[in-house]
């Protein structure tokens, strides 16, 4: 196991790797993966998601994967299990740590970048004080390819969310919003707006990013319209 645990005064810092390894196939991602149960967060394809790891098993967790393969998955849990281990929804977002720091506290703050969704297969019992489980790529495999932004509706969306915005007296800014890649977009709000866990899952579960960007987009709305006193239609 990999454990550094030094007194420096600042947070210790380090690039993971300089050239991340080519995920093409299901096959190349591992079968077995630690999971960290994480409500109201998803992690999609070429997603980044900031941790502040602070819990021992998952300060564990972290050490193994990063001498091995750097890989964990990000999974909500559901209704069922115990306290201690809560059922897990079926469908989860696997990253590699891409940038990793220590710090004084010995509290990790890593990056992850998103990879390939997975179904949650059977989990594995053992010895380790962290949570694993069978995954199975295959139903994702296209998610290691660049996706198809070509059918989303930009204007749309962004109509959307100045809506959204509006009801909450937010703002962004919109040049930047304008000039995105629109996977970079439809990806940073869907995970960070503040919608539900069943709605981060379906966000998680859209087939496509153009399903995404949809499902985002009636999120948005719904989100507007009851904030407006509007009667909003539920997401089925």
């Amino acid at each position: 196991m990999w454990r550094g645990r030094g007194g420096a005064s600042s947070p210790r810092s380090c690039s993971p790797s300089a050239v991340s390894p080519s995920y093409t196939r299901a096959d190349d991602l591992p079968a077995v993966l630690p999971v960290f149960p994480l409500d109201a967060v998803l992690l999609p394809p070429r997603g980044m998601l900031p941790l502040n790891v602070f819990e021992p098993r998952y300060l564990n967790m972290i050490d193994d994967a990063m001498a091995s393969d750097r890989i964990i998955g990000i999974v909500q849990t559901v209704q069922g299990g115990d306290r201690e281990r809560p059922a897990l929804a079926k469908v989860g977002g696997a990253g590699r740590i891409t940038s990793f720091a220590e710090t004084q506290d010995g509290r990790y703050l890593i990056t992850l970048t998103g990879i390939c969704r997975f179904h949650t297969g059977k989990e594995l019992p053992g010895a380790m004080p962290y949570r694993q489980v069978r995954a199975d790529f295959r139903p994702f495999e296209s998610d290691l390819s660049p996706s198809d932004d070509t059918e989303i509706d930009r204007a749309g969306l962004l109509a959307a969310l100045k809506r959204y915005l509006a009801s909450r007296e937010m703002d962004v800014d919109w040049s930047t919003a304008d000039e995105a890649p629109m996977e970079a977009l439809v990806n940073s709000l869907s995970m960070a707006l503040p919608f539900s866990g069943p709605e981060k899952q379906a966000l998680l579960e859209a087939l496509s990013l153009a399903d995404r960007a949809e499902t985002l987009a009636i999120l948005l709305k719904i989100e507007a319209a009851g904030e407006d006193g509007d009667s909003p239609s539920a997401l089925q």
